[in-house]
């Protein structure tokens, strides 16, 4: 496949694809190619820019994988030293938060509606994108 620039005469700009040069130029030849926008099939190809990998592309490839390594260093964090409560997370926040038990790091799951409550509330609690989250431990039975 072959994507071109292209233009009529009435100065329209619209992109095509095509199945490879020779079928460009038959369809062209032969009228068949056609603005999209006035329906002229007097077309030439727009000078176009090739596709170049800029210093600007491979910059952002670089912070997207420091990004990433980053990302992986919190996981492994949260694994490490955080203890996994699962779907009782607002339940133990809110011991926690009353005194009831030992306040430790923990991670797990709420609803947006056990989460809210607990801002409301004033419980510490903050939602962890995705990305940041490790992968939720196997129960072993």
């Amino acid at each position: 496949m072959i994507r071109y620039d292209l233009r009529c005469d009435n100065g329209d700009e619209f992109e095509a694809w095509f199945g490879s040069i020779a079928d460009y130029d038959k369809q062209a030849e032969a009228g068949l190619v056609e603005c999209p926008y006035c329906g002229s099939n007097h077309i030439v190809k727009a000078p176009m820019a090739p596709a170049v990998r800029t210093s600007r592309k491979v910059e952002a490839r670089k912070e997207r994988a420091v990004a990433m390594a980053m990302a992986a260093k919190v996981r492994e964090h949260i694994r490490d030293n955080f203890d996994y409560v699962g779907d009782k997370f607002a339940d133990e926040a809110r011991k926690m938060h009353a005194g009831d038990t030992e306040e430790r790091a923990i991670w797990g799951e709420a609803t947006p509606e056990e989460a809210k409550a607990l801002e409301e509330d004033g419980v510490p609690a903050a939602s962890l994108p995705p990305e940041l989250a490790p992968v939720v431990p196997k129960k072993l039975n």
